[in-house]
């Protein structure tokens, strides 16, 4: 059985720098999947660098920023592989890539953990952190939807933001909002 998580991957560039995206990863036995859409930075990296962290946070702004072109986070080198984790992970996988499974959208890179730590810990999700997250996949979506359907689902996660929002909550519905109104408007 697979199951999958929301969390924010972190790659090496090419020149060394960290390139931090949100990534929803599949849970496959004892090991896990990436699976970035073609093009992109992820998918280009973990082809080079064979690895990667993924990071757990509550932090819900570095799922909006990653989406918003907000994409400096502190972050800090791995323990074993050549690459960073968030400096503010609750906690980190690194992983290596043992297989790709090609695929003309979104090849998958089965990969083994090769070092895990936990730095905080997790206190849960309150519905507005939860509603910050959906709304950023349903805007990663943008291209593939409906107006009518992301306007809709907007409306009923906003409620979830205007019951428990704190104030990263807050920063990071506005800056996914500011990125809704530009592409509906523009």
């Amino acid at each position: 059985m697979s199951f999958i998580l929301e969390t924010i991957v972190t790659t090496r560039g090419p020149d060394g720098s960290a390139h931090v995206a949100p990534l929803g990863v599949h849970v496959r036995g004892d090991s896990f999947v990436l699976a970035p859409f073609r093009p992109s930075r992820t998918l280009d990296n973990l082809l080079r660098e064979r690895s990667a962290s993924i990071n757990f946070c509550d932090d819900v702004r570095v799922f909006a920023g990653a989406l918003t072109g907000r994409r400096d986070w502190p972050t800090v080198a791995c323990s074993v592989i050549s690459g960073h984790r968030l400096q503010n992970a609750l906690a980190h996988k690194e992983v290596v890539v043992d297989t790709v499974e090609e695929d003309g959208l979104r090849p998958r890179f089965v990969c083994t953990t090769v070092h895990s730590a936990t730095h905080q810990p997790f206190q849960g999700f309150n519905r507005a952190q939860s509603a910050v997250i959906e709304a950023s996949i349903l805007l990663s979506r943008l291209h593939l939807l409906p107006p009518e359907k992301v306007q809709a689902e907007l409306t009923y996660l906003q409620i979830g933001v205007d019951k428990t929002a704190g104030p990263r909550e807050l920063e990071a519905w506005g800056w996914l909002m500011e990125k809704f109104n530009e592409k509906r408007n523009g």
